[in-house]
C-alpha cells in the first residue's frame, strides 16, 4: 500500500536537521536550510507580534532549493545565498517575501576531477572585496568575485574536510578550522599561508576522546559566549570558561545559532539542529517560542 502524503511528510518532520539559518537584512525575516534541500522563510515580525498566533510560527514561504542537504547560508543586503553539495545558490530577498522563488544565479567552484561533488559546509562574505569564501569537502577555499560571479582565488593547504571560516576584517585575513585539526590563517591579500596551529597538540585543547577536528571558531567576542552542540542545551559562559547558565532547547544536537542584529525590535537568538523544530530566544535565558517546518 503506498505511503500517503501526509505519513511521508510526518516522517520527514521526524527525521528533519536544520544546519542552517541566515537572517535577511531588514531583520524581520529568518531563513532556514535543512537536510532535505528546503529552505524555510519565517517572518520573525509576525512570531513576535503581540497578536501572533500557531500559523504565525509557520514558514511564511517555503521551498526547495537543492538536491542534497542545505549546510551553509548567509545574506547581503540584497540576496540570500545558500550552498550545498557542490554549489552556492542565490534567491533574491525581494522576491522570496513575495513568495517568489526563482533562482538568481547558481556557481561551482573549479573542483579538480568533474565527478567530484563535495558539499560546502561553510559561506563568509568578505564585504571589503565583495567577494565570498567558501570551503568544504575538498580541502580547499574558493574565493568569488560576486559582482562578476568568477572564482578569483584558491587557499590550498589543509588535508582534510574544512568545517568554517572566519575573517579578521581589519588585517585582511581569513580563518579556516578543518578535520585535519589545525586553525590555518590565510592572506587574503596575497593567497598565502600565514600560519598553521595544530590546535589538538596543545594540553588545554586536547580532546583524545572526540578527534582533533575543528567544527567552528570566531575572531572576536563579547563577555559572553554562546556554545551548542552535542546536547539540547545552549551554554552561557565568560571568557574565563566558566558556565554561567545552561538553557534547554527542543533540538536535541544542535548545529546552527544565529543572533538577528539587524533589527533591534526583533533582536532574538534562535537555535536550529536535530528537529523541524527551530527555538527562538528574546532574552537568551529563556526559550520563548518554536517555530516550525511544516
Amino acid at each position: 500500500m503506498p505511503i500517503t502524503m501526509d505519513i511521508q511528510r510526518s516522517l520527514e518532520l521526524l527525521h528533519m536537521t536544520v544546519y542552517s539559518q541566515s537572517i535577511s537584512p531588514c531583520g524581520k525575516y529568518l531563513a532556514a536550510g535543512n537536510n532535505y534541500g528546503e529552505i524555510a522563510i519565517f517572518s520573525l515580525s509576525a512570531a513576535l507580534s503581540s497578536e501572533a498566533k500557531e500559523e504565525s510560527k509557520k514558514p511564511a514561504v517555503s521551498f526547495v532549493a537543492h538536491d542534497g542537504p542545505i549546510y551553509a547560508m548567509v545574506s547581503t543586503d540584497r540576496q540570500l545565498l545558500s550552498a550545498g553539495n557542490g554549489e552556492v545558490k542565490a534567491w533574491n530577498w525581494s522576491e522570496i517575501v513575495k513568495k517568489g522563488c526563482k533562482e538568481a544565479w547558481s556557481r561551482r567552484p573549479p573542483y579538480g576531477s568533474s565527478l567530484e561533488v563535495p558539499e560546502i559546509n561553510s559561506l563568509q562574505l568578505n564585504l571589503k572585496d565583495n567577494s565570498l569564501l567558501m570551503a568544504g569537502g575538498d580541502c580547499s577555499i574558493h574565493m568569488m568575485d560576486l559582482e562578476s560571479g568568477a572564482f578569483t582565488h584558491e587557499y590550498q593547504g589543509h588535508t582534510d574536510y574544512i568545517h568554517c571560516l572566519a575573517l579578521r576584517d581589519q588585517l585582511r585575513e581569513c580563518l579556516s578550522g578543518s578535520e585535519d585539526g589545525t586553525v590555518r590563517l590565510w592572506d587574503l591579500r596575497t593567497g598565502g599561508q600565514v600560519q598553521s596551529i595544530e590546535v589538538h597538540k596543545y594540553e588545554e585543547c586536547s580532546r583524545p576522546q572526540n578527534g582533533k577536528w575543528i567544527r567552528c571558531l570566531a575572531t572576536d567576542s563579547d563577555w559572553m559566549i554562546l556554545s551548542a552542540g552535542h546536547s539540547p542545551t545552549i551554554n552561557h559562559l565568560q571568557i574565563s570558561g566558566e558556565v554561567k547558565a545552561q538553557i534547554p532547547c527542543i533540538p536535541p544536537h544542535v548545529h546552527s545559532l544565529s543572533i538577528n542584529e539587524h533589527s533591534p525590535e526583533h533582536k532574538v537568538l534562535t537555535a536550529a539542529g536535530s528537529s523541524h523544530c527551530i527555538d527562538v530566544f528574546t532574552n537568551f535565558g529563556y526559550r520563548a517560542f518554536s517555530l516550525t517546518f511544516t
